[in-house]
C-alpha cells in the first residue's frame, strides 16, 4: 500500500551509535530548514542559542573537574579570509531591531523545539551535540558574513554538497 505520507523516521534508540543520532538531528534539521526555506538569521539565532547553553553548562562542569574545554567547543570556528563582506570593503551595518522584528518567531520555535527534542529523545552527548552545533554555526556565519544588506539574511540556508 503507497502512503503519500510516509510515517516520521522516529529517533535512534538511547542505545544507538552517536553518529545514528547526530545524522538523525542533521536530516531533521535540514529537512526543516529546506522545508520551510528558513532564513539564514533565523536558524542563527537558534543556533547561537544552543551553542551558548551547551558550551556554558559544559564549561561550568569543566571547571569543577579542574579542565578547560578545548576552543573547538568553547569558541566559534573561524572563518576563512575572503568569506567576509567585510573583507572586501563592503558596509554590513544593519539595523538590528528592525531585523529582528522581521523574523518568523513561531518558525523559530519550531526549529528551537525539533533540535531540543531530538538532543532530549536521544539522549545526545553534549560534547557530540556542542561540536555538531559549531558546525552548524560556522556554515551559518559564513553566509551571514556575506551579507550584502539586510534582504540577504532573510536568504534560505545553503548547504554544501558535503554537508
Amino acid at each position: 500500500m503507497d502512503n503519500e505520507h510516509p510515517e516520521p523516521e522516529s529517533p535512534p534508540s538511547v542505545d544507538a551509535p552517536t553518529s545514528s543520532k547526530l545524522l538523525f538531528l542533521q536530516e531533521r534539521m535540514v529537512n526543516f530548514t529546506q522545508q520551510y526555506s528558513m532564513p539564514v538569521v533565523e536558524v542563527s539565532l537558534v543556533l547561537s542559542k544552543y551553542t551558548k547553553q551547551i558550551s556554558t553548562h559544559l564549561s561550568a562542569h569543566a571547571a569543577e573537574q579542574g579542565e578547560e574545554l578545548p576552543e573547538r567547543l568553547s569558541q566559534p570556528w573561524p572563518l576563512e579570509a575572503g568569506d567576509s563582506a567585510a573583507d572586501v570593503g563592503q558596509d554590513t551595518e544593519f539595523a538590528l531591531d528592525k531585523v529582528l522584528d522581521m523574523v518568523d518567531g513561531d518558525r523559530i520555535d519550531i526549529f528551537d523545539t525539533i533540535i531540543r527534542n531530538v538532543i532530549n529523545e536521544c539522549e545526545l552527548p553534549l560534547t557530540d551535540a556542542l561540536l555538531f552545533m559549531r558546525e552548524w554555526e560556522h556554515l551559518v556565519r559564513s553566509q551571514l558574513s556575506g551579507a550584502s544588506g539586510p534582504g540577504s539574511l532573510f536568504s534560505p540556508v545553503e548547504y554544501p554538497d558535503d554537508f
